[in-house]
């Protein structure tokens, strides 16, 4: 019987800059695709269309007041901020450990500074919206979504490839 792979530490970077000590939660992107139901004539039953990539956000949080963030709210460009996540995953049957790493590039669509009260401790909480997420486990790349780019990758796959052709792109 083996044990599941669990989140055993976590440091977050900031267009470089560590957040380790400081960074309290990472909630790793949700991944989902768009799906409409099609069922035409002649067709047993419905079947879901593929309809492209939903919106991929981030949201993590920080025991207190993250200067560099603000100065990020409100950035122009849609891969203004770079957010590269480094968890450390291990399960309970094995002493190897799983090193993840998710880079993301997008903006702060979010900045919750959270409430004050002396005596109290603090939480900082961000929402960042994604357009560049790559996801490597053990430094090999399993998933690789660029939005503006036309790209998506999964297993060493680019499944957009044939499409990126056909528009001239």
């Amino acid at each position: 019987m083996s044990m599941p792979s669990k989140l055993k530490n976590l440091n977050l970077f900031n267009d470089g800059e560590s957040y380790l000590g400081q960074v309290t939660e990472f909630k790793l992107p949700t991944l989902t695709r768009k799906m409409e139901e099609y069922r035409a004539g002649g067709m047993l039953g419905p079947i879901d269309v593929d309809l492209g990539q939903e919106k991929i956000e981030a949201e993590w949080k920080c025991g207190g007041m993250m200067l560099q963030v603000l100065r990020q709210y409100g950035a122009i460009r849609h891969n203004a901020v770079q957010l590269r996540f480094a968890g450390a995953y291990q399960s309970e049957d094995s002493e190897a450990v799983d090193a993840v790493e998710i880079v993301l590039r997008g903006r702060h669509s979010e900045v919750d500074a959270g409430t004050g009260k002396v005596g109290d401790d603090t939480e900082f909480s961000v929402k960042t919206s994604v357009s560049y997420y790559k996801l490597s486990i053990n430094g090999r790349t399993e998933i690789e979504i660029d939005m503006v780019g036309m790209v998506f990758i999964v297993d060493g796959v680019d499944l957009q490839a044939a499409q990126r052709r056909a528009i001239g792109y």
